[in-house]
């Protein structure tokens, strides 16, 4: 028989296993509940809500900038394009205008507040009302890119795997579609529906091109292209494009290791400045003494400052590699 004490520690035990045990089942709970969402890219999110497949397609295209056949909306292609590569959901519209008023507001907020005169106001309102979402775009559109780069051999592999086991080139798409997350499930969960609804692959496989803007997409255009006029082994066209890309993955990851060295060298050569004089204004704030009323400082740092961005430019583009 347990004593008094010894059955007060056995309650103690019991109440803690108990307690991580509850834990435990949580975590492992939620952890499988994320898993899921992670494993579900944004096209079968929408299938989900049970909307017809034909409207959901039109749905995120529309969202895209596109419209209801994939072709672009607006009349500024280059824009139109770049919004629809970026892979920003949501209205175009909204989009810009929401950056628009962001400028305008903090534009009337300096110059009201603070004092700022009305061209400095006005650079500010050009800057983010029109130049931020352009970085914005375009820095979300390389990101997505080379997300899809990266995923584009293992769909390629998938599609040689179930060609091989005697499906469909449509099956085999859409089981990508299926099994792949964003961006590329729901890219080509999207050129899985527009063959349903009556294109051809090679040219929903071209509308996929045009909406991703990856290279390697467009040599696969071309190769559907020429294998559906000249006929040809499917399979090992795709099995070969694969590993071409996986190879040219290789070489840029080289060269990116390469060039290291001249990013961490235009990095440092050009924070080194800002941060020292950022250091003497702290540790001395008198240290420039009566420069700043000299009305040559503001031409002088303006030009430097050009003349740094261009030097930054210059380096950008000694470092960065087409492959």
């Amino acid at each position: 028989m347990l004593t008094g004490q010894a059955l007060l520690y056995f309650i103690y035990v019991v109440a803690a296993a108990s307690v991580i045990l509850a834990g435990e089942a949580f975590y492992l709970s939620l952890a499988s509940r994320r898993s899921r969402r992670a494993a579900v890219n944004h096209r079968l999110r929408r299938l989900a809500d049970d909307a017809p497949a034909e409207q959901t397609l039109q749905s995120l295209l529309r969202e895209r900038g596109l419209t209801d056949s994939g072709d672009f909306v607006s009349g500024f292609v280059w824009l139109n394009r770049l919004y629809t590569q970026s892979g920003v959901t949501g209205n175009p519209m909204t989009f810009a205008v929401s950056f628009l008023l962001a400028g305008l507001g903090l534009a009337l907020l300096l110059w009201l507040l603070i004092g700022l005169s009305a061209l400095a106001a006005l650079l500010v309102f050009l800057a983010v009302g029109f130049a931020l979402p352009l970085l914005v775009l375009r820095r979300a559109c390389k990101r997505r890119i080379l997300k899809f780069a990266r995923q584009l051999p293992d769909a390629l592999d998938m599609i040689v795997r179930s060609l091989r086991a005697g499906h469909p080139a449509p099956v085999a798409i859409a089981l990508v579609a299926r099994e792949m997350p964003d961006p590329l499930g729901t890219e080509f969960g999207i050129v899985a529906d527009e063959i349903t609804f009556g294109l051809s692959m090679e040219q929903a496989v071209r509308k996929l091109s045009e909406r991703v803007g990856f290279e390697g997409l467009h040599l696969l255009s071309v190769s559907l292209s020429i294998q559906a006029k000249t006929g040809g082994n499917l399979t090992e066209i795709l099995a070969n494009l694969s590993s071409v890309l996986r190879e040219r993955q290789k070489l840029g990851l080289k060269i990116r290791a390469l060039s290291a060295e001249g990013r961490a060298s235009a990095w440092i050569i050009s924070l080194f400045p800002v941060v020292m004089f950022l250091i003497l204004m702290l540790v001395a704030p008198s240290y420039y003494g009566k420069v700043w009323g000299n009305p040559l400082i503001l031409p002088v740092f303006l030009t430097f400052g050009i003349w740094a961005l261009l030097g930054d430019y210059i380096m950008y583009r000694m470092v960065t590699f087409d492959f």
